[in-house]
């Protein structure tokens, strides 16, 4: 996300010679708009190969449960630090710099 994030504010600090903050928030939604898809198809393919085994029964089961369920709990918080926080802290920092 930080690598999409930098390369949309480089771009906008190229076009315009003292970007504001109103310059910035664009930028980081230019840049984090580019990585919802990828880590949406990411989290969703991952958390679906993982639920057969969440529901699943037989020799074996509990542990595999005990693996899978905080596999999705950590595809969950990385979505949602991925997607929100990084994007927030990321604002936070570049704008000390304005």
């Amino acid at each position: 996300m930080i690598v999409y994030l930098d390369e949309a504010w480089h771009n906008v600090r190229s076009r315009i010679e003292r970007p504001d903050v109103n310059d910035l928030r664009d930028a980081i939604l230019e840049g984090a708009v580019q990585r919802v898809r990828p880590k949406i198809m990411t989290v969703a393919t991952t958390i679906i190969g993982l639920l057969p085994i969440l529901w699943s029964h037989g020799a074996g089961a509990d542990t595999m449960k005990r693996i899978a369920a905080p596999m999705i709990g950590g595809m969950v918080s990385s979505t949602l630090l991925t997607l929100l926080i990084i994007p927030a802290v990321y604002f936070i920092w570049r704008k000390r710099s304005l």
